[in-house]
């Protein structure tokens, strides 16, 4: 009997995987609001990931308690799904070290991912690093725990690339809003909303050099709020342009009615599913050699496109054409 390869063995090497990060994360300040969004993760499944702000979330004098706070939370039961990770302050503030030690201490082996925001150069998230391995050797945690960096200042995008290059790292976040303050007016304030955030030039510049950077190191690319609360479509809209413009695999949401238009732009559709998992099927029984379909020529760099279709696809939780799901098993 002959043994089929899979996708994975026959059209990669050692190269690194993208990855499995949901579409959405969802950032939540207040124990009201990460339990509102607890809530709906668990009743709709790890389609996104809750995040709690340890940062802009923290009432000022009272950061350590806050941290305690999100740290019960993802020890508790209310984390089904084990998608619950957290913000900590930005390595200049007096709190970010203390936010590592009580996350850890409290929840390091829950935890999903930590967030480090407003770094200025590699060196701030290479010292941030260096905590978390010091912090994670401490609590006897047998496990790296990843983390996410938001670019939102020019020395981070700056130094993009190396930044994703770092063990560890399993996004670059770009923070659109704080990026507009950080040019000291001369990006306008419009530029913080819909369409100014995807056509000014410095900022196209910036959303194209931080996609192209984690993606050339098989990370995720996560793009920033849309301050649009209340208009679905607008955020529909915004994560559309973010992925078909600019290559983003993921967003941020930061009020519950974000997360579904959010989980559906992002979401492989599901015509395209299901031709990905034809190609793949097909090219599985050719031996991965080329082959025609449709009147196209498929080889294995068309392949290697299916197929992370139908990761993204498993990764968000969408059903998979029964031949093509034993890819997973």
């Amino acid at each position: 009997m002959t043994v089929r390869l899979s996708p994975q063995a026959a059209l990669y090497g050692n190269e690194r995987a993208l990855p499995a990060l949901p579409p959405c994360v969802h950032y939540a300040g207040s124990e009201r609001f990460i339990a509102k969004a607890l809530e709906i993760q668990r009743e709709r499944g790890p389609v996104f990931d809750v995040a709690g702000d340890c940062e802009d979330g923290a009432p000022i004098g009272r950061e350590a308690e806050h941290a305690r706070m999100i740290a019960r939370l993802i020890a508790s039961p209310a984390n089904v799904h084990g998608r619950f990770g957290a913000r900590i302050h930005d390595v200049r503030h007096t709190a970010w070290q203390s936010d590592l030690e009580i996350l850890l201490g409290d929840a390091g082996d829950r935890i999903a991912f930590i967030t480090l925001p407003k770094s200025e150069t590699l060196a701030d998230v290479e010292r941030m690093l260096d905590a978390l391995t010091l912090q994670t050797a401490r609590n006897g945690l047998r496990r790296t725990i990843p983390v996410s960096v938001l670019m939102e200042t020019p020395g981070a995008v700056h130094d993009a690339w190396t930044i994703a290059a770092l063990p560890g790292i399993v996004s670059l976040d770009f923070g659109t809003l704080d990026f507009v303050s950080a040019h000291h007016g001369a990006i306008p304030l419009l530029a913080m909303e819909s369409p100014g955030q995807f056509d000014h030039a410095l900022l196209r510049r910036a959303k194209a050099e931080v996609a192209a950077a984690a993606l050339a190191h098989a990370i995720v690319p996560a793009h920033g709020v849309t301050r649009a609360l209340d208009d679905p479509d607008a955020v529909h809209a915004d994560a559309r342009r973010a992925h078909d413009e600019f290559g983003f695999l993921r967003m941020w949401s930061i009020h519950p009615s974000q997360i579904d238009p959010i989980v559906r732009a992002l979401s492989p559709d599901a015509a395209e599913v299901d031709e990905a998992a034809a190609v793949l099927v097909a090219a599985q029984g050719a031996d991965w050699a080329p082959l025609r379909a449709d009147g196209k020529l498929h080889d294995r760099a068309s392949y290697r496109y299916c197929w992370s279709v139908l990761q993204r696809a498993h990764a968000f939780n969408m059903p998979l054409p029964a031949n093509a799901a034993v890819f997973f098993r």
